[in-house]
């Protein structure tokens, strides 16, 4: 199984899932280019972009003129959002807008417990963990405070860093080893969100899990992206892994 699902003869740009992005901010404007260029990435046929402040609307329309943007959450009635990326404002009462999947990132992630999605993900590092209250003080330590976190917010759980944990509330796991250090720099988990929200999407998981199964493959390839990207370049960027993830699809 791969990532993309194939395409039938007779498609169209609805049929293989809409994903919409709501993401960056006047302070991290570029959190919104990577964001919805993961999801461009991730094989759904229609991509939304949330209008936010000037000057990241203006980015992502720049950068991609085949995203669609709208003025409202409520415009979209597709299957999958990402929310988070960047740091845009949200209350401490935000009602997640309606979906079958919800990709949480940034600080969206601490909102978790407003979301009655089927399928809500959070993507935290080991720094945004210890703020959500799951301190890691070893590596050891990662699975089962990976678990603890699914279990406590009923999320699937991708706790990034070396090894990533892919956990789900019911108690299953994946590990994936294929990252390595060249994805510690800025920007490469806003693209892993919109990737795995883009990937829900177009595959369309119906349990915990196939979805657990989707989200791993989606970890992986942004993995392998990681790892296409140091050929091109000693010092690797978050855009060096978002050009890199047509070749880590094939790979």
């Amino acid at each position: 199984m791969g990532l993309i699902p194939k395409r039938v003869k007779n498609a169209n740009k609805y049929s293989h899932g809409t994903v919409a992005v709501m993401a960056g901010s006047a302070k991290y404007p570029g959190a919104a280019v990577l964001c919805v260029g993961g999801a461009r990435r991730g094989g759904s046929g229609y991509v939304n972009y949330l209008l936010r402040e000037e000057l990241p609307s203006n980015l992502v329309l720049s950068a991609y003129p085949d995203v669609v943007p709208i003025a409202k959450a409520s415009e979209f009635a597709g299957d999958a959002w990402v929310i988070g990326s960047g740091a845009p404002k949200l209350p401490a009462r935000f009602i997640f807008p309606e979906s079958r999947y919800l990709v949480l990132d940034g600080e969206a992630m601490a909102l978790a417990k407003n979301s009655d999605t089927a399928f809500t993900l959070i993507t935290p590092h080991e720094g945004e963990a210890a703020k959500l209250g799951f301190p890691i003080k070893s590596s050891s330590e990662r699975t089962t405070t990976a678990l603890a976190m699914a279990k406590k917010f009923h999320v699937i759980v991708v706790l990034k860093g070396s090894n990533t944990v892919i956990a789900a509330p019911d108690g299953k796991f994946i590990l994936d080893k294929s990252g390595g250090a060249e994805l510690a720099t800025a920007g490469t988990g806003d693209i892993l969100a919109g990737l795995i929200g883009s990937a829900l999407a177009s595959n369309q998981p119906t349990n915990m899990a196939e979805t657990l199964k989707v989200v791993a493959l989606a970890v992986k390839t942004h993995g392998v992206a990681g790892k296409l990207a140091t050929r091109k370049s000693g010092s690797v960027t978050a855009t060096d892994v978002l050009e890199a993830l047509p070749l880590a699809l094939k790979a």
